[in-house]
């Protein structure tokens, strides 16, 4: 088994039976394409999000239901609703209606985790399905036999050194005969309970796979848009693709809201230097973006992303002064409560850091829970500031280049800013706006710093 490639379709890639026949043939047209990691078909994780709730009354969850069975039925039809994979996803189906009833009387985030890996599931027994119809020779391989997490119910963190235990006894043996389809986005702990690694770990699933198997040599992640772009170009029109970029710079874009790579994915790929590639399975033909180690371009700005929700929390206290330990039991807390804290400032007496509102937990809570303010209340004052968004400029060397920082900001000299984090990291400069005036400052920054010849400051 050599030159193994694992491809990731997102759910908007497996929304219907024709958009699963395009995925096939993007699979089929590269013979080392072995190992194909699928999301739920669109719309399905949000629904067994609210089945799995305990909110919902009898009528609520069969309305959810009956889109819940829309969506998998369709594919089923076109499929000619072939017996044996008929009844298979009938009795999913069966069983997601029993444990929503469930949730309505016994609620947890075990349940919640349970119910809402079945998108995967369902969604990968019938692209099997497809590819065996088509005359391909396809296996399902359930990926929580190997993908072993801890027991964070929601967000759950792998342990790299099982996981890649089990790939390779399990997994990579199949990789010579079949091309395996299994699910990304889920896991499960030491005792067999099925666990997710949050919203859009399906990336991260298929970076974890590829990292695991020996001879991997590429990761593919197929989604709704022809690689990474300059930004979002629904908030600039003058965004273009990036033909390619460094694991750093697509790191720091991923991190700071680019929405197509997960956060976590590049880092299992720098650990094994895999290449990722990221392309749109509507239009394969346009090709898409290489993240790769070293690139032959480095531009000190490079692209620009935005993460809107963000939640600022101003930490004061008298006791700051000379004093030690301040950080320290701040940052115990956020670990106790499983939060990452991205932007931070301090003062003599204040500290003022930023936080996600959702945090990218699975099952959509808050992560800013009561208990975790109480326990910060006990030693300081707290200070909660909403509808906020975090801008951050990509690049490189960005600050070891004179004129940077007046570059940047002249291009913003309009937009009020709240917070700035810089020097930190030579591919970021990062800052925090009011909402409404974020699409303002990505505009602005990318017609300045991004239009015509990136490589320098203008």
């Amino acid at each position: 088994m050599n030159q193994v490639c694992v491809a990731k379709f997102g759910g908007t890639s497996v929304a219907n039976y024709q958009a699963m026949c395009n995925c096939a043939k993007i699979v089929t047209n590269n013979p080392n394409t072995k190992l194909v990691v699928l999301s739920a078909s669109a719309g399905v994780t949000n629904l067994l999000v609210e089945l799995a709730s305990g909110s919902l009354d009898q009528a609520s969850i069969e309305q959810r239901m009956e889109k819940l069975c829309a969506i998998e039925n369709s594919i089923l039809d076109d499929l000619g609703r072939p017996e044996a994979i008929t009844a298979e996803i009938e009795k999913l189906l069966h069983e997601i209606r029993e444990l929503a009833n469930h949730a309505i009387i016994e609620h947890d985030d075990a349940l919640t985790d349970r119910i809402v890996s079945f998108g995967e599931i369902m969604s990968t027994k019938l692209f099997t399905e497809v590819l065996n119809s088509l005359g391909y020779k396809a296996k399902w391989f359930d990926v929580r036999t190997v993908m072993r997490t801890d027991s964070h119910f929601g967000k759950a963190a792998p342990i790299i050194e099982v996981i890649a235990n089990g790939a390779k006894e399990q997994l990579a043996p199949l990789l010579d005969d079949y091309i395996v389809v299994t699910q990304g986005f889920i896991g499960s702990n030491a005792i067999g309970q099925t666990t997710t690694l949050g919203r859009g770990g399906s990336d991260y699933s298929a970076a974890l796979l590829g990292e695991a198997i020996p001879g991997c040599a590429a990761i593919e992640i197929w989604t709704d848009v022809p690689g990474i772009y300059t930004t979002d170009p629904r908030l600039v029109p003058e965004a273009h693709a990036i033909p390619e970029i460094t694991f750093s710079e697509a790191a720091e874009m991923a991190t700071f809201g680019a929405k197509v790579l997960h956060p976590a994915t590049i880092f299992p790929a720098v650990r094994k230097n895999i290449p990722v590639f990221v392309g749109s399975s509507k239009e394969p033909e346009k090709g898409g973006t290489w993240v790769r180690k070293e690139t032959n371009s480095k531009p000190t700005f490079r692209a620009v992303a935005l993460r809107k929700n963000q939640i600022l929390l101003t930490l004061q206290s008298p006791n700051m002064i000379g004093a030690c330990g301040f950080l320290a039991n701040i940052f115990s807390i956020f670990a106790k409560y499983g939060i990452s804290v991205d932007l931070i400032t301090t003062s003599e007496v204040s500290v003022a850091l930023t936080i996600d509102y959702t945090g990218s937990q699975s099952n959509g809570k808050s992560v800013l829970s009561e208990q975790l303010l109480q326990e910060l209340k006990s030693f300081c004052r707290v200070r909660i500031d909403e509808g906020l968004s975090l801008v951050a400029l990509i690049g490189n060397g960005m600050s070891q280049v004179s004129g940077t920082g007046a570059a940047v900001f002249s291009s913003i000299c309009d937009v009020n800013i709240r917070m700035i984090c810089y020097g930190a990291s030579t591919h970021n400069l990062c800052f925090l706006v009011n909402e409404d005036q974020a699409p303002k400052a990505i505009a602005q920054l990318h017609h300045k710093l991004l239009e015509g010849n990136p490589t320098s400051i203008k």
